[in-house]
This record gives C-alpha cells, sequence and structure tokens, in this order.
C-alpha cells in the first residue's frame, strides 16, 4: 500500500453565524490556499471529497466550482462532527490503494445561531438511542441537547472521581490562551477561570464558556502519494503514520455509562488502533488536537486515548501537562472551545493546525520540537476518528 503525504493544507479564520462568507466562498478560499501551500494546480487534483453537515445535496460541488471545472469525481461526505476527519480518512485509502495520486479534501460549515437540534421531525432521529441511554441515566431538561448528553458524561466522571468544579474550567482557561495566539480562531481574547465559572449555566458542571460555539468555516488539505510526491520534488513532507475509525460498540448502549454514550469506549478502541498502526504510542507524541466540543470532552479523551491514567486526568491538568511546558501540548489552536467548531470544518482544520507544528509554521503557538501529532475527532451517532501525523 502506497505511503500518504500530506503536502498541502489551508484555511479561513473562523467567524460567528451570519458573519462569515457564503459556504462556496469559505470552501473555495480555503481550497485554494491548500494547493498554493502544496505547489499545484487543481487540475493535478484526481478525486475531491467534501465534507459538511448541514446543507444540501451536492454542495461539495458547488463548493468547488470557483476553484475549478475539471470533471474530477467529488464525493459529499456527512459523519456529524467527525466529517472533516472521515473526508481526509477516505482520500487516504484513496491513495494508499493505488487508486489515484493526489485528492484534495475540504471541509466546511455555514452554520445558524443557537444550539444544535434536528432538522427533521418525520423520521428516525440517528441518535435516538443515544438520547434513550441518556433519558434512562439521567432524564431530559430543556437545556441544549449536546449540553446533557457531555455534561451528564462529565457527572458521572465526577461522582467517580471527585473532580472540582475549576478542573474543568481550567481546560477552557487554557483553550482561550492558545487561541489568543491563533489569527484563525473565533475567540481570541483570555479567560480566567473565575470569569468562566460566573458565565451562564448550561448544564452541570458545564457553563457557557466551556461549550464550543457555533461557528462558520472552512479548512482544506491535499493529500499524495510518494511517486506523486518524487514527481514534484516535494522534500521531507508530513505523512499518515497511522489512521483508525471506530464506531458505536454494544455499551454504548448497554453499559448504563454517560461517558460510553459519548463515546469513551469508541475513543479507547480507535486509539490502540492507531498505535498499533504507527507503531508509537503516546509518549511519542508533541502535540496533539483532541475534540474539545465541551470541556468534559477533553478530560475524558485525555484519560481514553491513553495521555493519562484513568482517574488521573484532574492531577494531569493542574501539573500543567496538558500545555505548553508539560508533556503534551494539546489543542494549541485554542481547539473547538476557542477557535470554533463549524461542524463540517473541524477535522481538517485540526489537520491543518497540527501539519504546521509538525512544519515549525505555527509562529507563536509552535511547539517546538514536534515530530509526531495525533489527531481526535468524534461525533455522536456515532464515529471517532483518530489519525497520527509525523514528519522526520
Amino acid at each position: 500500500m502506497s505511503k500518504v503525504n500530506v503536502v498541502g493544507v489551508g484555511m479561513v479564520k473562523f467567524q460567528k453565524p451570519g458573519k462569515s462568507d457564503p459556504y462556496n466562498t469559505m470552501a473555495s478560499e480555503a481550497s485554494r490556499k491548500a494547493l498554493a501551500d502544496a505547489g499545484i494546480t487543481y487540475d493535478e487534483v484526481q478525486q475531491a471529497y467534501a465534507g459538511y453537515v448541514f446543507g444540501d445535496s451536492t454542495s461539495g460541488q458547488r463548493a468547488l466550482y470557483e476553484v475549478g471545472l475539471t470533471g474530477i469525481p467529488i464525493f459529499n461526505v456527512n459523519n456529524n462532527c467527525s466529517t472533516g476527519s472521515t473526508a481526509i480518512m477516505l482520500g487516504a485509502q484513496a491513495i494508499q490503494t493505488g487508486t489515484v495520486d493526489c485528492v484534495l479534501i475540504v471541509g466546511f460549515e455555514q452554520m445558524q445561531k443557537g444550539a444544535l437540534s434536528a432538522k427533521w421531525d418525520d423520521r428516525t432521529n440517528p441518535i435516538d438511542r443515544h438520547a434513550g441511554v441518556m433519558n434512562d441515566l439521567q432524564g431530559f431538561t430543556q437545556a441544549p441537547p449536546a449540553a446533557q448528553f457531555f455534561g451528564g458524561a462529565a457527572r458521572e466522571y465526577r461522582w467517580k472521581y471527585g473532580t472540582k468544579r475549576e478542573t474543568w474550567a481550567k481546560i477552557s482557561e487554557k483553550a482561550r490562551k492558545h487561541a489568543a495566539n491563533n489569527p484563525y480562531a473565533l475567540f481570541n481574547e483570555p479567560l480566567s477561570i473565575e470569569e468562566i465559572l460566573a458565565s451562564d449555566d448550561v448544564f452541570d458542571p458545564l457553563t457557557r464558556y466551556q461549550c464550543c460555539p457555533p461557528t462558520c468555516g472552512a479548512a482544506a488539505v491535499v493529500l499524495a502519494s510518494d511517486s506523486f510526491v518524487k514527481k514534484h520534488g516535494i522534500v521531507n513532507p508530513v505523512t499518515i503514520a497511522g489512521q483508525a475509525m471506530t464506531t458505536d460498540f454494544a455499551s454504548t448502549f448497554e453499559s448504563g455509562s454517560m461517558m460510553n454514550a459519548i463515546g469513551y469506549d469508541m475513543a479507547k478502541a480507535c486509539a490502540k488502533k492507531v498505535y498499533e498502526q504507527a507503531s508509537l504510542g503516546p509518549e511519542d507524541v508533541q502535540v496533539i488536537e483532541l475534540h474539545d466540543c465541551f470541556t468534559a470532552n477533553e478530560l475524558l479523551t485525555y484519560e481514553a486515548i491513553g495521555l493519562c491514567p484513568e482517574g488521573g486526568a484532574e492531577k494531569f491538568i493542574w501539573d500543567g501537562n496538558n500545555t505548553y511546558g508539560g508533556t503534551f501540548v494539546t489543542n494549541p489552536s485554542g481547539g473547538l472551545l476557542s477557535k470554533g467548531h463549524p461542524l463540517g470544518a473541524t477535522g481538517c482544520a485540526q489537520a491543518t493546525e497540527l501539519v504546521w507544528h509538525l512544519r515549525g509554521q505555527a509562529d507563536k503557538r509552535q511547539v517546538k520540537g514536534a515530530k509526531v501529532a495525533l489527531q481526535h475527532n468524534l461525533g455522536l451517532g456515532g464515529a471517532c476518528v483518530m489519525t497520527m501525523y509525523r514528519r522526520d
């Protein structure tokens, strides 16, 4: 199987709903940036994958019209919040199997204001079984459903380990501090733990500043085979060392656990697969972009992917092992909490950030000596995609 190389990345600044350009404008700009970064033209792309969650069918084609009209296959991808990384995985598989030598992946989202909600009420909701678990374990309130899912998982963890309220808020404090150095992030203003805890309650223990905001944006990635890299004289590219996807297990619905309902078991199994593929472990990683849709999920993910022992996340956080000067730098971009979470774009934006670090191009956010990077992208309903990148 052919090795997969990341040869181009690009993204646009994330914006609040109503403040962004139309989805096709954002997507085409991000795509052009990624192509320019790769030093190629759209004519050299053999397939394209367009990821988005909310939008009409064939939005991917419309998103790329301004980039080129070459007749290539364009695949529209939707896998909830893990859409962008799912599209990357599909493109990588096309290269690994020798089907093509160069693909473009673009993720984008033009979101509406307010909390996420179901768009269709005349058919089975794809997360109805997850909602059933939540209803059985904790009931259902008027709070935003996603906050109830992840807040419920945080409560379960807190009941088990006695986690302080300040610990969850400290994750958001870190996110804002990191985002202050990211010109692409939605929120660049630092916040204190006190300010985070004083923001409106959403669903205990989550406050407003511990929940990712609805966001508009786009990011793009160009992948290529070794032969393509050689042909274009690309030296020492970033490579995909391991990549895996897991979906829901029986434990999601049968374990009586909100942590499993929001993907703890999925992430744990996915991490194991990626580490085995790459012949690398968490101890080899310097920089990580993980799915911090809520502070609760970032804390749980530390343990699920092996950054610290189970029950050890609170100490891990207060010891500073999740930021600069610690063991790992997690979400140097500011993550979903502060960079923003345009659903279809998130996976591609995470990849873009990590590639910049591995190349030494992350400016004030740069993780010194970064050689191995890890990406974790999660969607309820359910899919977890993890990718390990390296540059020698």
